[in-house]
């Protein structure tokens, strides 16, 4: 083994390698997140009556109602979608910068 190439190999492991696993880990929790709280659910029946309930008088009100429950839970799934995201990126950051924030820390 050529312990030369070590540092090289840390390089590439830690600023290309891992990386990449890293966002397909991410792009893999962002659709399982997205399967868990129904998104695409939620988006697909939108203007379907709440619990299917298709009798005479009650169409309009069930579709209403149906609007009205699943516009909150989307805006819901959105806002923790969106802090799910913004927690990524704060690894995925802290995760690249890591190193040099151990060379700063070392030497200052």
């Amino acid at each position: 083994m050529n312990y030369a190439a070590l540092p090289l190999l840390f390089v590439k492991f830690w600023f290309y390698e891992s990386p990449l696993n890293l966002l397909k880990f991410f792009l893999s929790l962002n659709t399982a997140f997205l399967q868990m709280f129904s998104m695409p659910l939620l988006v697909r029946t939108f203007f379907k009556p709440l619990k299917n309930e298709y009798r005479k008088g009650l169409v309009g009100f069930s579709r209403a109602m149906g609007i009205i429950v699943k516009s909150v839970l989307i805006l819901a799934d959105l806002v923790l979608f969106v802090l799910l995201i913004f927690c990524e990126i704060c690894i995925f950051v802290g995760y690249v910068l890591f190193p040099f924030a151990t060379i700063a820390v070392l030497f200052l």
